[in-house]
């Protein structure tokens, strides 16, 4: 495939990737802020054209040989290592450094021989890419996401050898050389629910470069003279399979607190808002709680019942404690404001009543607060 073909291919990709994280899913929860990211597979290198430049091609031609010939290689290993940060929209931007290996095992025209004996050497590559992707969603316990990368690339050939059939002819390449390079990437994330944050990973990547210039000889194995030299310029193409993990280390901001409500009766509701995965007090939430003590005050209030919540990331065991240590923590601060413990009432609700539905394993921020009810 020319160059060309995939870059254009690359641009229509990320015109699409712009439309969908502009119409994406609205209601589900996805990272936000800073991730690592890494995984781990097979590669695969398809069979490449030795592409020969003119000096090479010239040179083998007053030879008596012909100029084609291919280069073809074992499945290898591939892995990659990321930096990434979420929007909370379901879009993510990710730096990434890559490694890939693969062993030749064939040699085959070069030189106009139908084959040649004793292929040698590994095909390396390594380089850092920048992605941008788009999670398309909550589908149960998974989230099946996209992306395209573009950066640099270094192709290394390493002790690349061909010895023609006949022995009158030998193929060396030793050479590296950095081109620009693209990928495309789909993937399928498995959030782990006893470890909110972390995800397993399954993913395709195809990964191709522009053609890298790498030196060639060709030399008479008996008397080690050469016969032609010049530049060779291989397809870079692979195609990885990898299973791995990615690990949000940000939290979802926590959406500012409701203005409190009036409830019919002279009661009224106040809501205590949580960080994820948190039970202690933010500087917003012992100001409402103020409130709440200044109004069970003013109407004299004889009952203030506290009832927590959990968003459904993590188990329901998990949420149903996490939500009576919130539920704890606000009484706690109630009555170091005054309210005497026997007026106050503790509930624990979990992940049971939330004020925003959601499908498991999602964070909600709405959902991960304390009501409390001033009768």
């Amino acid at each position: 495939m020319p160059p060309a073909a995939p870059l254009r291919r690359l641009t229509l990709a990320a015109a699409a990737l712009g439309l969908f994280a502009a119409a994406g899913p609205a209601a589900a929860q996805f990272a936000t802020g800073p991730y690592i990211a890494g995984g781990f597979g097979w590669n695969l290198a398809p069979d490449t054209d030795l592409n020969l430049d003119q000096a090479a091609a010239l040179g083998l031609g007053r030879a008596g040989y012909g100029s084609g010939g291919s280069v073809g290689f074992t499945p290898g290993v591939a892995g990659v290592l990321s930096l990434g940060w979420g929007f909370g929209n379901g879009l993510r931007l990710e730096l990434e450094g890559n490694y890939r290996s693969n062993e030749v095992d064939s040699v085959s025209g070069a030189a106009g021989w139908a084959s040649m004996g004793g292929p040698s050497g590994r095909q390396e590559s390594w380089g850092v890419m920048g992605n941008a992707l788009l999670d398309l969603g909550v589908f149960g316990p998974v989230v099946p996401y996209v992306g395209i990368g573009a950066g640099y690339v270094v192709t290394d050939w390493a002790g690349v050898r061909g010895l023609g059939q006949n022995g009158a002819l030998r193929m060396r390449v030793d050479d590296s050389d950095g081109r620009f390079a693209y990928q495309g990437i789909a993937g399928l994330a498995f959030p782990v629910g006893f470890a909110p944050g972390l995800s397993v990973t399954a993913e395709y990547r195809f990964l191709g470069t522009l053609q890298p210039r790498l030196q060639a000889r060709f030399d008479n194995p008996l008397t080690g003279a050469t016969v032609a030299s010049g530049a060779a310029e291989p397809d870079v193409y692979n195609h990885s399979l990898m299973l791995g993990f990615r690990y949000t280390l940000g939290r979802g901001a926590t959406p500012p607190a409701p203005a409190p409500a009036a409830v019919p009766q002279a009661s009224r509701t106040f809501l205590v808002f949580f960080d994820w995965n948190r039970a202690d007090l933010t500087e917003r939430a012992r100001q409402i709680i103020t409130e709440a003590v200044q109004h069970a005050r003013s109407q004299r209030s004889t009952r203030i019942e506290v009832a927590g919540h959990a968003d459904r990331s993590g188990t329901v065991q998990y949420n149903q404690a996490l939500s009576r240590r919130r539920a704890e923590t606000v009484a706690a601060e109630l009555i170091r404001r005054g309210i005497a413990r026997e007026d106050i009432a503790i509930t624990a609700l979990g992940e049971t009543q939330p004020l925003v539905p959601t499908a498991d394993d999602v964070r909600e921020p709405q959902n991960r607060r304390v009501e409390i009810l001033v009768r």
